[in-house]
This record gives C-alpha cells, structure tokens and sequence, in this order.
C-alpha cells in the first residue's frame, strides 16, 4: 500500500460549496475510487491560501484519483467542480504533487 498526497487550489469564498459538494459525494464515484484501490482518502483546506491537501491510500498497482481522468464519472465530477476550483482545459483540477519529507508510525 502506498500513501500520496497532492494539493489544489479552491476559489476564494467556495469553502461552504466544495464541503456541500463532498458531502454528498456521489454514490457510483466513491465506490468507483474504492474499486481503483483508493482508501483512507482525505481533502484538508489551508484557509489561509484556499489550498486543499489531499492524501489518499492506493492498493498496489492503483492508480491515484487524479490518474482515473479517462473514466466519464471522473469527467462529470470535474466538470461538476470546475466553477470553484482552478482547472486545466479539460476540467481536470489543477494538481501538483506533494514529496514525502517526514513520515512517523
């Protein structure tokens, strides 16, 4: 198993509707994330800079959710987030990854 992190950026003031959105995350995404082999997934905002750090959990072989761009639910999502977050042309979030320094069991 494989731990990764990543970070994005959110538009300012869309805090309430990035939360309302993965609060009601959809059903067929989440079990398609759970079937690509992505576990223990989880999204914090630094306020400060509207930054979002995500780390996510991925079975051997699994590709990470940024990776999964070619499946339509994963094109639908971004597109559904698209209006509160920085994007790429093709909706995809703007990612960048993030380099393990430090690592305590």
């Amino acid at each position: 198993m494989t731990k990764i992190a990543f970070k994005m950026k959110l538009m300012r003031g869309c805090k309430e509707e990035y939360q309302k959105r993965h609060d009601a995350i959809w059903p067929e995404l989440a079990a398609l994330l759970r079937e690509s082999g992505i576990s223990d997934y989880t999204i914090f905002l630094d306020e400060e800079t509207n930054t979002l750090f995500a780390v996510q959990r991925q079975g051997d072989g699994a590709q990470s959710s940024q990776e999964l761009g070619n499946h339509p639910i994963v094109q639908r999502w971004w597109a559904y987030m698209a209006d509160i977050m920085e994007t790429n042309a093709d909706n995809s979030p703007v990612s960048k990854p993030l380099i393990p320094v430090f690592h305590l069991d």
